[in-house]
């Protein structure tokens, strides 16, 4: 019996298949291992390798697959968190060429004002902030801060606020790594002022982290930021507030979510958040504060390590000016417009042969952001085999499978692409 992996194509075979592509020479090389390597494995037959590896070679120079967010999580990180606006993503593409990033057009000499277009945009979003800085995350935003305000020092912070910051990777141990003592104040469920009172000598700042990713209810008390600033005061400490998601301003629809705006009106002397949560822009940390504090950070040797590339402080930059970013408008979709068109998208399923029906579903902000608040909306429901399929299109369909069904909520997915949707889930159902 002959070895049907004798017939796996060669890789010169597979080679020619693709001379005219912008492919490197050896970037093609890897997708005819990965071909062949398919092949062995059973994955696929030999006889299927010639168009298994044109389908890789058709993805282009990039291996990421486009998503279309249908699970009713705003800020999904699995999926790249949120999801830039078209004028962000323009501002990303401009800058993508040579830009003035550090170059005065005026005089043609260098400038120093790196992300002076980001730093702006976002005081006029936050006014009651003195300057600003961009770093390339939040947890460098922390790093930074922390290594700038504390470094051979004492930093205090509530027990209750030594979160894990996602990927195991935890919050003490990220700030031990900038050489400063983490001094463990109050207990996990209540922590009142006096207890940072009691730990105050020698220290050289407060640290203040909203648990975003989690919930503790019942006994429980948290000293409030300006409660902290009299202490800091007192003490001579500068007082670091970490909000986590990325509120410039108060929200109604999340009332417990802090934003920037307030606790810097507080007494925080830095605020710091991520760039790619609720504000709805790109990956980045971002700093809010006083003046002074801000430029402490700015002139720390480690902010060169964590710096900022110019296309995230272009698509920053657009985000921070637009008047309703994705990520804004998934999180206040009326319900209503909602149903609408899960009604219409069900209709069409049904049209052609997909049995289909509308469901109540509450969708998440995620991201850390706001656990445990629901937002009100609506899924449309098909069978859960359809899941599969879905995910391993392109652009792929992420959904929620519960109860045996797959729900398909609208929240995330513009109404443009209703149309697309529909047609990919048809897709799918075929045999």
């Amino acid at each position: 019996m002959t070895d049907p992996r004798r017939h796996i194509p060669r890789t010169d075979a597979l080679l020619a298949l693709a001379q005219d592509t912008p492919l490197a020479a050896h970037a093609l090389k890897s997708l005819a291992r990965t071909t062949q390597d398919a092949c062995r494995r059973h994955l696929i037959p030999p006889h299927a390798a010639e168009a298994y590896f044109l389908a890789l070679v058709g993805k282009g120079v990039a291996s990421m697959t486009p998503v279309l967010n249908a699970t009713g999580v705003v800020v999904h990180t699995n999926v790249g968190r949120a999801a830039l606006a078209p004028e962000a993503v323009d501002a990303l593409v401009d800058a993508a060429g040579y830009v003035d990033v550090e170059m005065d057009l005026a005089t043609g000499r260098r400038s120093r004002n790196r992300g002076a277009g980001a730093r702006g945009a976002l005081l006029a979003a936050c006014p009651a902030a003195e300057d600003a800085l961009v770093v390339n995350n939040g947890a460098g935003a922390l790093l930074l801060a922390n290594a700038a305000l504390a470094e051979h020092s004492r930093v205090l912070i509530s027990r209750g606020e030594l979160i894990e910051i996602g990927a195991g990777f935890r919050l003490p141990e990220l700030i031990e790594s900038a050489r400063v003592e983490l001094v463990e104040v109050g207990a996990t469920n209540r922590t009142h002022p006096h207890d940072y009172e009691r730990a105050a000598s020698g220290a050289s700042a407060i640290l203040k982290v909203h648990p975003s990713n989690y919930r503790v209810h019942g006994f429980t008390a948290e000293a409030g930021v300006a409660q902290l600033r009299h202490i800091a005061d007192a003490h001579e400490l500068s007082l670091i507030v970490d909000t986590g998601s990325g509120l410039l301003r108060p929200d109604p629809a999340l009332p417990d979510e802090p934003d920037a705006t307030t606790a810097l009106r507080a007494g925080a002397d830095i605020v710091l958040f991520s760039g790619d949560k609720l504000l709805g822009g790109p990956q980045a940390g971002v700093i809010l504060g006083r003046k002074d504090a801000v430029e402490r950070l700015r002139r720390h040797p480690l902010a060169r390590a964590v710096r900022v590339d110019k296309l995230r402080l272009a698509a920053l930059e657009a985000t921070v000016r637009l008047r309703q970013t994705p990520t804004s408008a998934a999180l206040h979709a009326d319900p209503d417009k909602l149903r609408k068109r899960a009604d219409a998208l069900a209709a069409t399923l049904r049209e052609g042969g997909t049995e289909a029906c509308v469901v109540p579903h509450d969708g998440r902000v995620g991201g850390g952001g706001a656990p445990g608040v629901p937002l009100a909306g609506w899924a449309v429901a098909v069978d859960q085999s359809l899941a599969e399929p879905l995910r391993l299109q392109r652009p792929a369909v992420l959904g929620r499978v519960h109860d045996g069904a797959l729900l398909l909520d609208l929240r995330c997915i513009p109404p443009a692409r209703d149309a697309e949707l529909a047609r990919a889930v048809a897709e799918a159902g075929q045999p």
